[in-house]
């Protein structure tokens, strides 16, 4: 049973919605004494806004592009690409940690950048079921990999602090504004030239200039060592 609520008298006030964004702007000032931190999280802004775009447009790009025979073989491919996608992440993770330990963070994270780079190249010629599977096999094996390493590499960026819970939520909101960025400019070249695969394509954009923060962002940890 949940416990009664007893009415305190205090107001809603304006500290109480404005506290959040001083915590984040707080955050924000705290990344001009940790530039590696910063390069870091503008690389992950950058690149993140492909990884989140890829993932929301797969199934409507499955649906548009690709030739099924029926409304039917559709549904189900679709489904199975879904899952293809979850299970393959698994391993896909598995695989990430194995050559962290052989190559580092920011070097894992530049070749899954690269593998996405190629991703978005070669579903410009995806048409067919099949092919569809491979791309979707190979969106699963990054796409958990570099999930899971982006969260573990910041983490391991942030300065001696206990106020852990701010800069995660930093975080995360450059995350969700990468997502509507992303999905912007992917809608609006959908819409402009009247061809998914374009739009799909001009994603490499965002992998491509993450590839170059990032050897940024390697280039700090080595100067500061």
């Amino acid at each position: 049973y949940l416990p009664s609520h007893k009415k305190n008298g205090t107001k809603v006030t304006k500290n109480i919605l404005f506290n959040g964004f001083k915590e984040l702007r707080k955050v924000w000032q705290q990344l001009t004494t940790s530039p590696r931190l910063k390069w870091y999280l503008i690389a992950f802004f950058v690149y993140s806004m492909g990884v989140q775009t890829v993932m929301l447009v797969a199934t409507y790009f499955g649906e548009q592009e690709i030739q099924w025979t029926s409304a039917e073989e559709s549904t189900i491919g679709l489904i199975v690409s879904v899952l293809i996608i979850q299970l393959v992440a698994i391993a896909g993770a598995r695989l990430t940690v194995i050559a962290v330990r052989k190559w580092g963070n920011i070097g894992v994270l530049i070749t899954l950048n690269a593998i996405w780079v190629g991703i978005c190249l070669l579903s410009y010629y995806v048409y067919k079921p099949m092919q569809f599977y491979i791309i979707a096999t190979l969106v699963g094996l990054v796409m958990g990999g570099i999930q899971t390493l982006s969260r573990s590499t910041y983490s391991s960026y942030l300065p001696d602090t206990k106020d852990t819970t701010s800069f995660f939520s930093f975080y995360d909101v450059t995350e969700k504004i990468g997502i509507v960025i992303g999905m912007g400019i992917y809608g609006l070249i959908d819409q402009f030239t009247n061809n998914m695969r374009n739009a799909t394509v001009s994603l490499i954009i965002f992998f491509g200039l993450g590839i170059i923060l990032l050897f940024k962002t390697n280039k700090q940890q080595v100067t500061n060592n």
